[in-house]
């Protein structure tokens, strides 16, 4: 046997070997299960695929958390993961679930709207696959995800994508955005047919108001803020004079009327239900950082946004305590709150009265105190996501 064949074996072992390692990897991160306690306030668990039948046994077929409160009154939809790299809506839907006690009215939670985009991270971006949420009994680990349903589940990408039904042309990548595919196309895309199905929950549940949580760029103008169209737009106001008088800055934005596929957006336009847009800052989220690490999403803190914000190049305030997750989770409860209070006081017929933890106790306990553990419960309380 040549010398040059030995070396080419070897070439070819280390390859390999690489392969596996990192495609091992990849591939647990593809099937990892995150793990939900039904908290007390859960009545019953749901599938998207209850509300649009051609949507079971894909992967975005998600489950959906209902919490309904003693009294009768109005349906309150929350969306999580909508962009799975956008940590804090996720975690913030996990605690409604976990802790969320309804008096009125009923709670609808999808942790995980896009399920599929939180199977792969973003290409080239160097993302941690996982972060880790310390707790009273131990820690909580959830994936980290991309911004845009994972190419395995739906491709190719059209040269140019057509936003049904307005027409518009988007970017190719946006096909797979869900929220840039609302209200979503029966025989579409995967992810036209997830917009499709929750368009149906919303429907079928005579869902009233849809809050859908985002993190957005400290460099981008629309942060810390609630983007909602002309008809919440006073809603909207009213819970941000009460929220910036009381626990931290927030405003409103309006919902542009000739940007499409938006939940914010096509929600106002094909249906009843009042929809708003949370957007909390999330440092990891910016292009300027040092690298993307698990730190980063949970502390927030980083030294060049730091740089950044002495020099006003940012569009919300940033100091060395950061933007960490206790935060931007605290700011979407007490924002869901806020709005619920303000829905109900203009609908005292369709009432919504939602107890949960909000930003100061997030900020004194942090997150992981409010997360179950659930080797502490029945089995029968545990689900997988």
């Amino acid at each position: 046997m040549s010398r040059h064949f030995i070396g080419k074996l070897i070439i070819v072992a280390l390859a390999l070997i690489v392969l596996v390692g990192g495609g091992s990897e990849l591939y647990a991160h593809r099937h990892f299960k995150e793990t939900i306690v039904k908290g007390p306030g859960v009545t019953r668990v749901a599938k998207l695929s209850d509300y649009f039948a051609p949507l079971k046994g894909t992967i975005n077929d998600t489950n959906v958390f209902i919490l309904e409160g003693s009294k009768p009154g109005g349906t309150v939809l929350v969306l999580g993961g909508s962009h799975p790299n956008e940590s804090s809506g996720i975690v913030a839907a996990v605690l409604l679930v976990e802790n969320a006690k309804v008096d009125a009215g009923k709670l609808i939670v999808i942790p995980h709207i896009n399920r599929s985009g939180s199977t792969g991270t973003q290409p080239s971006s160097g993302y941690p696959l996982y972060f880790h949420i310390k707790t009273d009994w131990g820690e909580r680990t959830f994936q980290m995800g991309d911004r845009v349903t994972n190419p395995l589940d739906q491709w190719p990408d059209p040269d140019v994508y057509v936003h049904y039904p307005s027409g518009q042309l988007l970017s190719y990548v946006e096909i797979r955005n869900v929220n840039r595919t609302w209200p979503g196309r029966a025989n579409g895309t995967l992810t036209e047919k997830t917009s499709y199905a929750a368009m149906r929950l919303i429907e079928q549940e005579k869902v009233d108001i849809v809050i859908d949580l985002h993190e957005a760029e400290l460099l981008y103008p629309v942060t810390n803020c609630i983007v909602a169209p002309t008809k919440d737009i006073t809603i909207a106001t009213m819970a941000c004079i009460n929220i910036s008088s009381e626990f931290f800055d927030i405003h409103t934005e309006p919902s542009p009327q000739n940007y499409h596929g938006l939940t914010h957006r096509e929600i106002a336009d094909h249906s009843s239900a009042y929809p708003f847009l949370l957007e909390a800052s999330g440092p990891f989220l910016d292009q300027p950082t040092g690298p993307k690490t698990e730190s980063l999403i949970i502390d927030g803190k980083d030294d060049f946004l730091l740089i950044a914000g002495k020099r006003g190049l940012l569009f919300t305030d940033y100091d060395e305590s950061g933007k960490p997750m206790k935060m931007r989770v605290g700011r979407h409860l007490t924002t869901v709150q806020a709005l619920c209070s303000e829905w109900s006081s203009e609908n005292p017929d369709r009432e919504i009265v939602i107890e949960s933890p909000g930003y100061e106790d997030l900020m004194e306990n942090d997150v992981g105190h409010y997360l179950l553990n659930p080797a502490a419960v029945d089995p029968d309380s545990v689900i997988l996501e």
